[in-house]
């Protein structure tokens, strides 16, 4: 197979997400796939990696690998244990639910991108909004076209990218588009609940509405029909406040 690629998935909705078997199938003519990914869904799990007890690996009768820990440990222990060698790129998903704004901030779908990132390994993270879920196919076939673009032009050092593909038939997207991280509002009041057991528990309620949408932003894209494509950096320096907190230091 010419060009024939490393390709390790992972995911955070589990290693039985239908996502994840959409985008195995769709990247399987790429090169050799190796899956990695937690034994149950670990949504919102973000970058956490588990230190306090030990992980076990082990393999579905699908041939995906699966592991009792998070997204972030998944991808670790691949890169850094499980494969000879290293993989060409990482890609995360088919994720069940938008990844836009802040939430990449708790996603464990973008987590397991960016530790492969961390790690030196160009990586995608892939998401389909939408709360009804019909088209995996669609942000599939868009995964490939980006994996195909970075086998064709390699970029000149690692990228990290987070994808949004709108949940429509592939036909009716409007297009691929560079976007910025918009920002929600302050996400809404936790649920409180009694249990059968007659305790109060509380659930973290949903994430606020969409409060910075313009042109260029995530949420502006799909608002469009139009696939977003964010490229994040690591760094959380506030570059813009450095010289200010050190004047404030020295007063």
């Amino acid at each position: 197979m010419p060009n024939a690629m490393r390709i390790l998935l992972s995911n955070d909705d589990g290693y039985y997400a239908p996502g994840l078997a959409m985008l195995a199938e769709a990247l399987a003519p790429l090169g050799t796939i190796t899956v990695v990914a937690p034994e149950r869904d670990r949504s919102g799990a973000s970058n956490s990696l588990t230190l306090d007890r030990p992980l076990s690996l082990h393999r579905a009768g699908n041939g995906f690998y699966y592991v009792n820990g998070t997204p972030t440990d998944c991808v670790h222990m691949a890169v850094t244990g499980l494969l000879d060698i290293e993989p060409d790129i990482v890609v995360s998903g088919i994720n069940s639910g938008s990844n836009m704004g802040d939430d990449t901030l708790y996603s464990g779908t973008v987590a397991a991108a960016m530790e492969g990132y961390l790690l030196g390994v160009p990586a995608i993270a892939v998401s389909l909004v939408s709360r009804e879920f019909k088209h995996y196919d669609t942000a599939a076939r868009v995964a490939r076209e980006l994996v195909e673009r970075i086998r064709r032009a390699p970029p000149p050092d690692p990228v990290l990218l987070n994808v949004n593909v709108p949940d429509l038939p592939y036909e009716e997207l409007s297009g691929l588009e560079v976007t910025r991280l918009g920002r929600r509002h302050k996400a809404q009041p936790v649920v409180k609940s009694v249990n059968p057991r007659g305790d109060t528990v509380y659930w973290v309620g949903p994430a606020g509405a969409a409060r910075e949408a313009g042109p260029g932003t995530d949420f502006n894209a799909l608002e469009r029909g139009a696939v977003s494509v964010t490229p994040l950096q690591v760094d959380l320096t506030h570059a813009g406040r450095v010289d200010a907190i050190g004047l404030w230091l020295a007063a």
